[in-house]
């Protein structure tokens, strides 16, 4: 059976904008927390090209961190870490208790554990072959603001 709604292989940035505020509208009125902000950082270089970011959310005293990239001749120099480490101090700031994220087994599940994270769950194969891995960390000392 085919489905006769419209489906698309093309990315709808309009769509899922539209889509988050809903949900974000539904789950602030469920919860009755509607602090919801978003958390980005972004790295360039002296021409103004990103070499690396990190993108994610603080919500109801959780961070989410849903992209984090650096370019392959910036990595190894640290500046993974310092994303993180903005982060999480951002994150304490606004004042979260968590910290969570998911990550592929073939990206950088053991540089989130240098960092203090543990692993939660882990989805396998996603994808085929791979697995999907939630990781936490809780946070000591947050400040609510």
């Amino acid at each position: 059976m085919t489905s006769d709604l419209p489906i698309t292989a093309e990315p709808d940035p309009a769509l899922e904008q539209f889509l988050a505020d809903r949900l974000y509208e539904f789950n602030a009125a469920a919860t009755g927390m509607d602090d919801g902000l978003a958390l980005n950082i972004a790295v360039r270089d002296g021409h103004g090209a990103i070499v690396a970011g990190l993108t994610g959310h603080t919500w109801g005293g959780c961070c989410e961190i849903v992209r984090l990239w650096v370019h392959e001749s910036q990595r190894s120099r640290g500046l993974g870490t310092r994303l993180m480490r903005a982060a999480e101090a951002e994150a304490r700031r606004r004042g979260c208790d968590q910290i969570v994220l998911s990550t592929h087994s073939f990206q950088a599940p053991a540089f989130y554990e240098r960092l203090g994270f543990r692993r939660l769950a882990s989805v396998a194969d996603y994808p085929r072959g791979h697995a999907n891995i939630v990781m936490i960390k809780r946070l000591l000392g947050s400040v609510r603001i």
